[in-house]
């Protein structure tokens, strides 16, 4: 592999592998609306915001951090008070008590106005805050931190649509196979690559921070509970688990917490490092070996990500445990090919589970898709695959990751729509 391929791949994993407080989309969303505050120089008045489906699907029942609420409002009047555009992601940091007491205020006069936006990219963010005559808007999309248009009455300051409605250019620059994030992670120069070990520090923290409270389902505290050792056991699939999902239960529960992400989500990057980090830390491997299978596991991710998009109809659990398995299989001592065997496994099996927004029980998905990325690493480990001949399976790995995003992609586009429907339409 080339110099400047391996720089290119790097710079890619910095830009994909990012500090988030929160679930991603509505502290997108909030991000767009500090930036459309700062923009107008005034606190708003009056707030309104567009949607795509998979943005409204992703921010509808999620924790807001340091609130204690669920849902969008409450982000959207927060980004629009006390957001810094600056921290990106992390746009909700210096929430307190009088801020939260603001936003509520905020709410409850009735001044934010949220509507579904049809025909956009599946994420888009516009946001728009009026102070008496004057206006600013901010437009979101393609990626949670992309601001592509910026209008101040009627001033446009910024308008990057066009280039934003082709396909992301620094990503045509770096096309992979799942060749190339093998050797990369495989063969790439240690000193270049052992920051990814700041996933495996935050996160950590993360599920470390879980266990001082009750937060979501608690799925951690069932794992590890009188219930769950007895009828578990304990073991590296426990350990895996419980670590796990105890960062998604704080994350989704609105903790001011923040994890590494993986292509925008939070719960991908967790479930891309923290199995990993888990099995490591059992059979006590190296700092190479830690560092090496951790870039296996996110690259692999960031990979898949390229094809499927930021925002589908499937869940990323399925995506980021399947980087969670090639990184376990290369822990094992797997080869280049049973780690292709430990992707196809993962593709035969859990393909097809629907993402129905970002929640709570987000933490229970998280868990299978770690179950099944060591059942597919222990059968690729003995060489055993899910073979051409079965269902999407193709020979050849990267077609079998074609056929996966395809079916993510475009192929669940009809479920997506009834499952945003389903969402809308209930009382609570």
């Amino acid at each position: 592999m080339n110099i400047s391929f391996q720089k290119k791949i790097i710079e890619l994993i910095k830009r994909e592998v990012v500090p988030a407080i929160g679930c991603t989309e509505p502290m997108a969303v909030a991000l767009a609306s500090a930036k459309a505050s700062e923009v107008l120089g005034k606190t708003p008045q009056r707030i309104e915001v567009f949607l795509s489906a998979n943005v409204l699907k992703n921010a509808m029942g999620v924790g807001i951090p340091g609130t204690g609420m669920i849902g969008l409002p409450i982000a959207i009047a927060l980004g629009a008070l006390v957001g810094k555009s600056a921290y990106g992601l992390e746009v909700l940091r210096d929430v307190d008590s009088e801020s939260l007491t603001n936003g509520k205020a905020l709410i409850e006069k009735k001044c934010i106005q949220i509507s579904l936006k049809e025909q956009v990219d599946k994420l888009y963010i516009e946001v728009i805050c009026h102070h008496e005559e004057e206006f600013a808007k901010v437009i979101i999309t393609k990626e949670h931190t992309h601001i592509v248009y910026i209008e101040k009455n009627n001033n446009v300051l910024l308008d990057q649509q066009i280039d934003a409605s082709s396909e992301n250019g620094k990503e045509e620059e770096c096309n992979l196979t799942f060749a190339s994030v093998y050797e990369f992670a495989t063969e790439a120069t240690i000193d270049d690559i052992q920051f990814i070990l700041q996933s495996a520090e935050l996160n950590r923290q993360a599920a470390i921070s879980s266990a001082q409270g009750n937060f979501g389902h608690s799925v951690c505290k069932t794992v590890t509970g009188v219930n769950g050792k007895r009828f578990l056991g304990d073991s590296a699939l426990t350990h895996m688990l419980a670590m796990t999902s105890a960062a998604c239960d704080v994350r989704m529960d609105g903790a001011m917490i923040p994890v590494m992400s993986n292509s925008g989500s939070g719960n991908q990057g967790i479930a891309a490092t923290l199995p990993v980090l888990s099995f490591a830390d059992d059979i006590e491997c190296s700092k190479e070996q830690l560092i090496r299978a951790l870039t296996l596991s996110h690259l692999m991710v960031i990979y898949i990500k390229q094809s499927l998009g930021r925002l589908s109809a499937l869940c990323g659990c399925v995506v980021a445990a399947t980087g969670a398995s090639c990184g376990i299989t290369y822990l094992m001592g797997g080869t280049k090919t049973q780690i292709s065997f430990a992707i196809k496994n993962m593709i035969g099996n859990i393909t097809g589970m629907i993402c129905d927004g970002a929640k709570p029980s987000c933490s229970m998905k998280v868990s299978s898709g770690v179950s099944t990325a060591m059942l597919s690493a222990l059968m690729a480990i003995e060489n055993k695959v899910v073979s051409s001949s079965e269902g999407i399976i193709d020979e050849d790995v990267d077609i079998s990751i074609a056929n996966l995003t395809a079916i993510g992609s475009s192929g669940m586009e009809a479920t997506d729509r009834l499952v945003l429907e389903i969402m809308t339409k209930k009382k609570c």
